[in-house]
């Protein structure tokens, strides 16, 4: 799956994390364009998640440069990378992480709420990708009220809503039986190819990473192939 080669969204320079003595990534470089899917494969403990949290600016960088749409989050303070990530991220975990309190809609339009958006385009977002991902009709359940594969429908639909320029999936299939985990895949398929989201994609499922224009494989914190 080939795409036409623009500016990349994503550009990953030479990255180096260390937890205490242990080198845990090491010199990882590589980009990803707009729309392209990416999966992040290779053994327990090469780096993967690792890896995602740094792209998220969960974990900070010991050498090394992310930047996002060229913007270097490297040396942004606290308030600046948490902005970036509530304008630019969306992230889809493997144990969904919806707040229990809030209904499916109220989940998906929490991201629009901390950006600010008014009260009726956060409405019409919110319907617009509930019906993306087949959930309308649960809009008032509560997470406890819905299937494992709901939970991950409304997950994937919180993380697009705001419109970012990069999703960060750490095994969104995981915690799914193989049916509904193949409904989420075509679902991030079809979704990145209509909204040109770039998609990182941690996975130990070939079925996951069958989905994604490349692998970037890990081993041992380094970039073994397809970087």
């Amino acid at each position: 799956m080939a795409l036409v080669a623009i500016e990349p969204v994503l550009q990953v320079a030479s990255v180096v994390k260390h937890y205490g003595t242990r080198r845990v990534l090491d010199a990882v470089s590589f980009s990803v364009a707009a729309g392209e899917r990416v999966a992040l494969t290779g053994p327990s403990g090469s780096g993967k998640t690792t890896l995602l949290n740094c792209l998220g600016g969960v974990d900070r960088l010991d050498e090394g440069d992310i930047t996002l749409h060229g913007r270097s989050i490297a040396n942004l303070d606290g308030n600046e990378l948490a902005r970036l990530r509530r304008e630019r991220v969306g992230t889809v975990f493997q144990f969904f992480h919806l707040l229990p309190t809030l209904t499916a809609a109220e989940n998906v339009e929490l991201p629009l709420q901390l950006l600010g958006v008014a009260a009726e385009e956060r409405a019409a977002r919110v319907k617009d990708f509930l019906q993306r991902v087949g959930l309308v009709a649960r809009a008032e359940a509560l997470p406890s009220q819905l299937s494992g594969g709901e939970q991950q429908r409304v997950a994937i639909a919180r993380a697009l809503v705001h419109r970012p320029d990069l999703i960060l999936a750490d095994e969104p299939t995981g915690n799914l039986d193989s049916a509904n985990g193949a409904n989420i895949l075509t679902l991030l398929r079809e979704l990145t190819d209509e909204t040109k989201t770039a998609l990182v994609l941690v996975t130990h499922s070939e079925e996951a990473a069958a989905i994604c224009h490349r692998r970037i494989h890990l081993r041992d914190g380094r970039v073994v192939n397809g970087g």
